[in-house]
């Protein structure tokens, strides 16, 4: 048995298929499950998966066709028995892949921009429903094989070595963080469609950092984020001027994840960070509410206080779907949405995670 999974979507999406991925694992445990990816962070995720045999990582929107399809031959050659698109991947392109590489069964979930030509791209597939978190829905594709869950428990799975948790503690102790409490900031967000426009403003984050440490001027700060928001995290540190601020540089996701592990809180809006917080059990998570959080993204097997948005106001599906679009509102529209959540929020869901 030959088997494909298919993680086209974000980071975040594919540390939500790793219960799947198990579960693969557990129901054929002779088959060669391999697993194709859009983000070199997907493939940083699941590096060392021992239910993977081999992790292919292709940006497609950087090449062209041509190169798309040289890379993608050898794995059509590879003559795949079954194909999985974890959810959430809407757009059709994702699809158009599965097809093109050729399993005779290809699994997918149908979303609201499916039409008559997805069943050609592929032959069995489940409604996707808001109502499910995404873990949850890529297990019940296990239904589609006249298989069923064999594990006792589901968690997100993160495979960090000894060497990660290493550094991880060298790092605290390089700036003297080890007898003080620490907490986890990113203030970024994904940059694909329109998703940085889900980030809470940067100038709030700097006046919630400045009066949490006037409080608890002992606290250590850990600034987490990617080359692209660089800029903003310099900017914090101007403001704030403390060697208790600290920017995290890290060399792989996985480094990240046992650093969240060691700290006390961690906050961020929902984005892939939020997921590796949730797979490594970091304590304390606090989530802002934006736009794009519903039922189908939130932190899976991790307890978390969710900051509400007032502006968004129960209506999350309104603003965004599974539909292949970005956010829906102007720049103007919701940067005044994610704005709505007061800095005095956040400071309050702190001061109860860390009893200040």
């Amino acid at each position: 048995m030959k088997i494909l999974v298919i993680s086209m979507a974000g980071i975040g999406d594919t540390i939500l298929a790793t219960p799947l991925l198990h579960e693969l694992r557990a129901n054929y445990p002779e088959a060669r499950i391999d697993a194709l990816v859009l983000w070199a962070g997907s493939k940083d995720i699941l590096e060392g998966n021992p239910h993977l045999n081999t992790v292919y990582q292709q940006n497609f929107f950087k090449v062209t066709k041509a190169e798309a399809l040289r890379f993608l031959w050898p794995l059509r050659k590879n003559r795949y028995d079954l194909s999985i698109n974890t959810h959430p991947q809407s757009r059709p392109q994702y699809r158009g892949i599965a097809r093109f590489i050729g399993a005779p069964l290809r699994l997918s979930h149908q979303y609201e921009c499916s039409g008559l030509l997805d069943r050609f791209l592929v032959n069995w597939t489940l409604p996707q429903d808001y109502e499910k978190n995404t873990v949850e829905q890529n297990l019940e594709l296990l239904a589609l094989l006249d298989k069923k869950p064999l594990l006792p428990m589901h968690e997100l799975e993160l495979f960090m070595s000894a060497a990660d948790h290493q550094w991880a503690d060298s790092f605290i102790k390089e700036h003297a963080l080890s007898k003080q409490r620490r907490l986890g900031v990113h203030v970024g967000s994904g940059g694909t469609k329109n998703l940085v426009l889900k980030r809470w403003p940067l100038g709030h984050y700097v006046q919630l950092l400045k009066k949490v440490r006037h409080t608890l001027p002992e606290l250590g700060v850990l600034l987490f984020g990617g080359p692209e928001e660089e800029s903003d995290l310099q900017k914090i540190l101007v403001e704030c001027n403390s060697p208790m601020v600290t920017r995290v540089l890290t060399r792989s996701l996985k480094q990240a994840g046992a650093l969240m592990q060691r700290c006390d809180a961690f906050l961020s809006v929902d984005t892939a960070l939020m997921h590796i917080a949730a797979a490594v059990k970091a304590p304390q998570q606090i989530v802002i509410e934006a736009p794009t959080f519903n039922k189908t993204n939130e932190p899976y097997g991790n307890p978390f206080v969710l900051v509400r948005n007032p502006a968004v106001g129960a209506r999350n599906l309104e603003y965004y779907r599974y539909d292949g679009r970005g956010i829906k509102g102007t720049t103007e529209e919701l940067t005044r949405c994610m704005a709505s959540v007061k800095v005095e929020s956040v400071y309050d869901a702190l001061a109860d995670a860390l009893k200040f």
